[in-house]
């Protein structure tokens, strides 16, 4: 299990870890832990909240921080596969020449765009809230993403039968992953709604319409998911989920 934590954490985050064999044994139940990944994320967050709060910095610059602190965390793993989504869904080609595109390493003016809007939206929405539970419930989204990502990978068909995102689903032992996800998930939509029955609810409703949409989607559009619309649909739900505590942290 511990060869699973260490493979999850080299994959979707840019924390050190030592080197392990990236066996089908061992990737066996990496999912389980992408979760963690969001919680570190969420700590890191906090402490950075924290921080600005001790030092008396304002607004903006917490925000700044609040915005890049999970980009760096997770190396922008997630937000290079929202801008290769972007760039295909802008493309309005066919399925399978979108799918190419999601495999182009090139950056396309769609993704410089919509990567811009992102960041932007995001460092607004993370300008407004006050209330440290406000903070908590974002937080927290980071788990709820990652539980919602993981709780599709192991139960949306993919696109692809090869790829990053087919690797771990393939070694994926489903059942154990998705029983997994559901108690996160279940776990932190919980958190969110204790903090902020206002704020944590509407966040969790709106990374469930992300899901919803995430499906719908990447079915219409490629025939099912794959790695970069992962990284698309976890950026999509933590950037919903900060609009919309955003818009109601007053009533925390």
């Amino acid at each position: 299990m511990f060869h699973s934590l260490v493979i999850a954490f080299s994959t979707y985050s840019r924390l050190p870890m030592p080197q392990v064999e990236w066996s089908e044994k061992n990737m066996k139940y990496a999912i389980c832990f992408f979760p963690l990944i969001g919680a570190v994320i969420g700590a890191l967050f906090l402490l950075w909240v924290w921080l600005c709060a001790q030092l008396g910095l304002n607004s903006f610059l917490r925000a700044a921080g609040c915005v890049v602190l999970p980009l760096l965390a997770s190396g922008g793993i997630h937000m290079d596969g929202f801008c290769d989504t972007v760039d295909a869904l802008s493309s309005h080609q066919t399925r399978e020449r979108k799918l190419e595109i999601l495999k182009d390493s090139h950056t396309g003016a769609f993704a410089v765009i919509f990567c811009g809007v992102w960041l932007v939206l995001d460092l607004g929405a993370l300008t407004q809230p006050e209330a440290l539970r406000s903070f908590g419930v974002l937080a927290l989204g980071f788990v709820l993403s990652r539980a919602m990502s993981g709780l599709a990978l192991a139960n949306l068909k993919g696109a692809r039968p090869s790829g990053m995102l087919q690797a771990f689903a393939d070694a994926s032992h489903k059942s154990a992953v998705t029983a997994v996800m559901l108690v996160f998930l279940v776990l932190s939509v919980a958190g969110m709604v204790w903090l902020s029955p206002v704020s944590g609810g509407t966040a969790a409703l709106a990374a469930a319409l992300c899901l919803l949409h995430y499906r719908r989607m990447s079915y219409r559009q490629f025939g099912g998911i794959t790695g970069d619309l992962a990284g698309y649909f976890v950026q999509l739900a933590e950037l919903s989920m900060a609009l919309a505590v955003a818009l109601t942290w007053r009533f925390v």
